[in-house]
């Protein structure tokens, strides 16, 4: 079996220039959008909650008052909705939290 250095050197180094420029094209093309940080995604998420659980609060408060606008209906919707976001952030903060402590735990 016949070799030639030379030869295998110089195919070896086109193809880590191609790779440099492959890469190089990669950073210069625009970010991804779906690519957010996840701690901007878990506080996006966080406000939203709180604000479903504040407007279920202020229908419940407009009920109690009197508004005519509003029916029981309308407002036992919000106050579930509300709680079924809340218990759903609880699962995710609960499921970061064990995946947290088994990567702690993982021996280097």
């Amino acid at each position: 079996m016949d070799i030639k250095a030379q030869a295998l050197y110089q195919e070896m180094q086109s193809m880590a220039m191609q790779s440099k420029l492959n890469i190089s094209e990669q950073t210069s093309l625009a970010p991804n959008p779906s690519s957010e940080k996840f701690a901007d995604l878990l506080g996006n998420a966080l406000d939203k909650v709180n604000g479903m659980q504040l407007e279920s609060k202020n229908m419940q408060v407009a009920f109690e008052m009197g508004d005519k606008n509003l029916s029981l209906a309308d407002v036992m919707v919000a106050k579930e909705k509300s709680g079924i976001a809340f218990e759903a952030t609880l699962q995710v903060r609960n499921k970061v939290l064990e995946a947290y402590k088994q990567i702690m735990n993982m021996p280097v």
